[in-house]
């Protein structure tokens, strides 16, 4: 975070109060996380993979529930919410697991920005990566998609290393490969949104093997093992149950599916508005889930209204600012127009995918494509922030997000969080007795 004042001479006064903000920023994610739903059933259900884990030491054979007779196979999900009760045993220790991951890997996803795109403040694409809306409401609280951020960066990073048309050698081929091969078999136990990254596995591995010829065997024995880290704990269900039992009916969710045709051809709630809208202050849909609730919030909360208005008016001026730009054809990185053809590639991609997906695609369903949205909307404005101006500007927006959502956060603590009733999932740690939060669903292999 090289932007950090200027008016601090000593390199080491300098790395103590990055290292504060950092711990400052850390323990805002955390407190937004507790703050956030918890009683909810998909969230609920999946806090119980791994209290059901800690209760009864069984082998968590399958992970999230995608209906109530459909489950990912593996046992990821419920380790990373479970074995955090072994060290602490308190409600609150798969929380602080989680935000780990997905702090680190934001922290991953912030330095490798400011690598290629050292015009744009430092402190701006840290304060944003860490605090935007869709890295906040997601990836700080338990529910499946938010384990998968840390998956997505890991992926992305690596992707784009390896992949030759945006590689900037700034990490190796083999670790990039590495990473790669992890965080795919990562998500494949978390959401069925792996499947999206199977093609740019292939397309890495085609381009890559036209750059270096036989050599990139290599590169790919380095995914294989990377993958062979995280598949492992994929064996243990298939050996128990067969390939076709331990696929948990996944393949069930492959239909071709003519009526998501509506969904993506809707220029806001359609595929390419949520894409873009990971990148902005999108604030309507974390106040509530019509605009009745929303408007309702917003009376409960009158001195969070000027920030709620001056948020949602940017957050979606936003989007369209980022599918205009797309447009631009002079840039000042010549890889420019690698990174919106990669971005309209994984468009088409998304848009081809949910053709054959029996669900909607709402944007947890493609939240595993975050980072490269990210990373188009930096280049998209760094030619902006570069000026002290849109600077002052990007201030006054980060810190209206921080407000509002600590004000959000003190609602959420009220009316959704665990600490409504923080009793009943500590009682069920202490007895070993999960069933005192709540049952799995019915037909759940585990």
């Amino acid at each position: 975070m090289s932007g950090v004042p200027k008016l601090i001479k000593s390199d080491r006064q300098r790395k103590v109060v990055i290292s504060l903000l950092l711990a400052l920023a850390f323990l805002f994610r955390l407190w937004f996380g507790l703050c956030s739903e918890f009683w909810f059933e998909d969230e609920r259900q999946v806090y119980l993979l791994g209290l059901k884990f800690y209760a009864t030491r069984a082998w968590p054979y399958f992970g999230p529930d995608v209906t109530p007779v459909i489950q990912i196979p593996g046992a990821l999900q419920g380790l990373l919410v479970g074995l955090p009760f072994f060290v602490a045993p308190v409600p609150e220790a798969p929380y602080v697991l989680l935000n780990v991951l997905s702090f680190a890997s934001l922290c991953l996803l912030a330095w490798y920005t400011t690598r290629r795109l050292p015009e744009v403040p430092a402190w701006v694409v840290w304060a944003w990566l860490l605090t935007a809306p869709w890295t906040l409401n997601y990836s700080t609280h338990v529910i499946n998609p938010s384990y998968v951020l840390a998956g997505g960066v890991l992926f992305f990073v690596g992707f784009l290393e390896l992949f030759p048309p945006t590689g900037r050698e700034l990490i190796r081929p083999d670790r990039a490969a590495l990473m790669m091969g992890f965080a795919l078999c990562w998500v494949m136990q978390l959401h069925m949104s792996w499947v999206v990254l199977v093609p740019f596995v292939a397309g890495a591995f085609y381009a890559r093997a036209r750059r270096v010829g036989r050599r990139v065997w290599r590169t790919m024995l380095w995914f294989a093992c990377g993958a062979a880290l995280t598949g492992a704990l994929l064996l243990p269900t298939y050996l128990r149950y067969g390939f076709g039992g331990g696929a948990g009916d996944t393949p069930q969710v492959v239909v071709f599916n003519l009526d998501n045709l509506r969904h993506h051809l809707n220029p806001v709630e359609g595929i390419l508005g949520r894409f873009l809208s990971f990148a902005s202050f999108e604030l309507p849909r974390f106040i509530g889930g019509n605009t009745q609730a929303r408007l309702a919030f917003v009376r409960v909360h009158l001195w969070l209204a000027p920030f709620v208005a001056f948020l949602t008016a940017t957050g979606l001026l936003q989007p369209v600012a980022l599918l205009v730009l797309w447009f631009r054809r002079r840039h000042a990185h010549a890889d420019w127009p690698a990174v919106k053809y990669l971005t309209a590639a994984t468009l088409a991609l998304l848009y081809l995918s949910f053709l054959f997906s029996f669900r909607e695609p709402h944007s947890h369903t493609f939240y595993v494509t975050l980072p490269l949205a990210m990373l188009y909307s930096f280049y998209c404005w760094s030619p902006y922030l570069a000026r002290r101006r849109w600077q002052i500007f990007a201030a006054v927006c980060l810190a209206s997000g921080l407000v509002f959502h600590a004000g959000l956060a003190l609602h959420n603590r009220a009316h959704h969080s665990l600490y409504m009733n923080r009793q009943l999932p500590q009682a069920a740690i202490e007895q070993r007795d999960y069933r005192l939060l709540g049952e799995r669903r019915a037909g759940a292999r585990y």
